[in-house]
C-alpha cells in the first residue's frame, strides 16, 4: 500500500521555502503509521509511504519533486535482501536504514553502501532515533564544513562521508588555502583539518583560525594518522574542539561531527535568546543596535534606499492604568504579532525597543515607500481588538518615518524617526508622519 500525505504548511515559514519530503519504505503498519504521523504532525514534513518495492517504483515516478531523505526497511516482501536500498542510494537520496536484523557484517555493508545512518528496531527509542536522524540530515544542508588535507584520497574519504550526511562541503589542500576559504566564505561552521601539510601543520592552522574565529561560531576537529598520542592534546590546547586518530570508525567521526554541530546550534539559540524580547518574541533593542548599522552600511554601499520607522502605541500608560498590566501585555503581544506578519518574508529589521515603542529598519525603501508601508502598519494596528471581560478595546499607534540620507551614527537615524513620531502624536495620534508627509503638507498650503 502506498500513500502520499500533504499536511498544511508550517506557519512562519517563507512562502518560497520548499517543505522537505520524506520517503518511508516500511511494510510494518505500526512503524510506518508512527513515523508518518511524527513527520507530518510534529515536523510539518511531506511524507510518502511505500510498503513494497513496487510502491517505491510508482512513487518515484509520480511524486512531486525529489525526496529529501528516505527511511528504508531492508526486509520487504519483494526485497528480502535489501536490494531496494541500492536503488534508493543510486537515486541520490540520503538513506536511514531501519532494520530489525543487525550484525557486524551488515554494518560493514551499510557503511560501504554509503547510508546516512542506521537504526535498529529492537530499541524502545527506535522511532525517536529515526526522527532525530531525519531532523539532523535535513538541518545539515545548512551547515558548511571545510576539509583541509593535502592527500587527495584521504580528503575524498572525508568529503564523501560528509556529502552523504548532506553537509555543504568545501575543500582545501593547504593551510594557506584554508585561511583563504574562511575569509571568502564567512559562513563556514566546521573545519576538519589533517595534521601533516606542506606549508603549515594542522596545529599551526588551528592557532591561526582561532585568532579570527571563536569557538562559539566555528568548531575545529583535528585528524591524523600519527602514532603520537600527545598530538591530540596539542590540537586541543591550540583551540581545536575535538580530535580523531586515523583509521577512524565512521560512526564515531559522524557522532563527533554531529555533537559539534549541535553545540553550535545551541550557542546560536542562546545568542538568539539574549537578543530577543521575552514578552513579544521580537528582537530586542540590543539586537536592533548591533545588527542595524551593518544593514544600513550594506544599503549605502549598494546605493539602495533605506528608512527608519518608530512606532508608539497611543495612550498606552492610560491603558495600563485603566485595565492593568496583564491587558497591557496582551496589547503589546497583539501589536507585535501584527508587525511580524507584515514584515514576514522580508529583510526588514523589527524590534521592540522598550515599553510600547517598536523600531523598523526598512531596507530598500525610500521615505515615500516607507511612509506607504507604515500606513499599512497603522491600519493593521487600528484594526486590532483586545478582549477585556465582555468587551473589546481598540488600539491605535503613531509612527514616525525618516529616510536614511547618508552614513551617520545609527542612533541619529532612530532620533530622526523619533522626531517625526513626536509630530504624529502631537497632531492627533493614529497617523504616520515623515519628511515626505511634511513636504506634501507644505505643498498643499501653497
Amino acid at each position: 500500500m502506498m500513500s502520499l500525505s500533504k499536511g498544511s504548511s508550517q506557519e512562519g515559514h517563507a512562502k518560497s521555502r520548499k517543505r522537505a519530503h520524506v520517503l518511508v519504505i516500511e511494510d510494518s503498519r505500526t512503524f510506518s503509521s508512527l513515523l508518518c504521523h511524527r513527520f507530518e504532525k510534529e515536523n510539518g514534513l511531506l511524507t510518502t509511504h511505500c510498503a513494497s518495492t513496487r510502491d517505491f517504483h510508482a512513487a518515484a515516478k509520480t511524486a512531486e519533486g525529489e525526496f529529501d531523505v528516505a527511511i528504508v526497511d531492508l526486509n520487504l516482501p519483494d526485497s528480502p535482501d535489501g536490494q531496494i536500498l541500492d536503488e534508493v542510494v543510486a537515486m541520490g537520496i540520503p538513506a536511514v536504514v531501519f532494520t530489525a536484523d543487525f550484525n557486524r557484517h551488515m554494518r560493514e555493508r551499510l557503511v560501504e553502501r554509503g547510508v546516512a545512518d542506521y537504526v535498529i528496531k529492537n530499541n524502545e527509542r527506535a522511532v525517536d532515533m529515526v526522527v532525530s536522524a531525519v531532523e539532523r540530515i535535513l538541518s545539515n544542508r545548512h551547515v558548511r564544513v571545510l576539509v583541509v588535507d593535502d592527500v587527495a584520497s584521504a580528503r575524498k574519504m572525508l568529503t564523501d562521508m560528509l556529502a552523504v550526511q548532506q553537509f555543504q562541503v568545501f575543500e582545501a589542500t593547504t593551510g594557506t588555502e584554508a585561511l583563504g576559504m574562511l575569509a571568502n566564505h564567512p559562513g563556514i561552521d566546521l573545519v576538519i583539518t589533517d595534521y601533516n601539510m606542506p606549508d603549515m601543520d594542522g596545529y599551526q592552522l588551528t592557532r591561526r583560525i582561532r585568532r579570527e574565529h571563536g569557538s562559539d561560531r566555528l568548531r575545529i576537529i583535528g585528524i591524523s594518522s600519527s602514532s603520537d598520542r600527545l598530538l591530540s592534546a596539542s590540537f586541543l590546547k591550540a583551540g581545536a574542539n575535538d580530535f580523531v586518530y586515523r583509521p577512524f570508525v565512521v560512526e564515531e567521526l559522524q557522532c563527533r561531527i554531529g555533537h559539534n554541530v549541535e553545540t553550535l546550534s545551541q550557542m546560536r539559540q542562546l545568542r538568539l535568546a539574549a537578543s530577543s524580547d521575552f514578552l513579544t518574541g521580537l528582537h530586542n533593542r540590543r539586537y536592533f543596535f548591533d545588527e542595524g548599522p551593518a544593514r544600513v552600511a550594506s544599503c549605502l554601499e549598494r546605493g539602495e534606499s533605506c528608512s527608519m520607522a518608530m512606532l508608539d502605541i497611543d495612550h498606552f500608560k492610560r491603558l495600563n492604568d485603566t485595565y492593568g498590566h496583564e491587558i497591557g501585555d496582551r496589547v503589546l503581544k497583539a501589536v507585535a504579532t501584527c508587525l511580524s506578519r507584515l514584515v514576514k518574508d522580508s529583510d526588514y529589521l523589527l524590534a521592540r525597543l522598550g515599553g510600547e515603542e517598536f523600531g523598523m529598519l526598512l531596507t530598500g525603501m525610500d521615505g515615500e515607500e516607507a511612509s506607504r508601508f507604515c500606513e499599512t502598519v497603522r491600519t493593521c494596528v487600528a484594526g486590532l481588538r483586545v478582549a477585556v471581560d465582555e468587551s473589546d478595546i481598540a488600539v491605535t499607534a503613531s509612527i514616525g518615518v525618516a529616510e536614511v540620507a547618508g552614513q551617520e551614527n545609527f542612533s541619529n537615524y532612530l532620533n530622526a524617526a523619533d522626531q517625526f513620531l513626536y509630530l504624529a502624536k502631537r497632531y492627533g495620534r493614529n497617523r504616520v508622519y515623515s519628511d515626505n508627509a511634511l513636504l506634501n503638507m507644505a505643498a498643499g498650503s501653497l
